[in-house]
């Protein structure tokens, strides 16, 4: 059995949504002096890095990265992140993903960074699926598609021709 790929993102078309999810992030965060971009390692983390440049070209807020380290697929694991919980309290944070598919990822995610007072706390995603089992919304996303269970969505961030794809 062959997969067949249906680009749902080419490459102009990921820097356009990055672009505007930038720019969201800049407006729900106009009076702030910083903000945390905590990406979900590795697309997230890459997204976030994207999300960083475009974000320091259309605003003077300083924007922080910060790498966070999730187990796929066991959630409940140690999670780790690049900044001491003192670096990123009482600071605007977005945790950002590539795909929000059932929301484990992203709900774990949060949970992790409650552990500190925060701010304000919001979630970017460049693809949204619909098929959460878990109570978490993306607040910036750059598509909503609604697909089978049985569909996978790939997102490749690296290299000269970024795209998202349905497998």
């Amino acid at each position: 059995m062959t997969s067949t790929k249906h680009i749902i993102l080419n490459h102009s078309e990921i820097n356009h949504k990055i672009k505007r999810i930038a720019y969201q992030i800049y407006e729900s965060n106009v009076n702030e002096s910083e903000v945390i971009l905590a990406g979900i390692d590795t697309n997230g983390y890459v997204l976030a890095k994207k999300l960083k440049t475009s974000l320091d070209k259309i605003s003077n807020i300083k924007s922080i990265l910060c790498k966070v380290v999730i187990d796929k697929k066991n959630p409940l694991s140690k999670i780790t992140t690049s900044l001491k919980s003192e670096e990123y309290t009482n600071k605007s944070i977005v945790l950002i993903d590539d795909v929000l598919n059932s929301g484990s990822t992203l709900i774990y995610g949060v949970k992790h960074f409650l552990d500190v007072p925060l701010k304000q706390f919001k979630t970017a995603v460049l693809v949204n699926r619909n098929h959460k089992k878990f109570p978490v919304k993306a607040d910036f996303k750059g598509i909503s598609l609604s697909t089978s269970l049985n569909e996978h969505v790939e997102v490749v961030l690296q290299g000269k021709e970024s795209e998202a794809y349905l497998k």
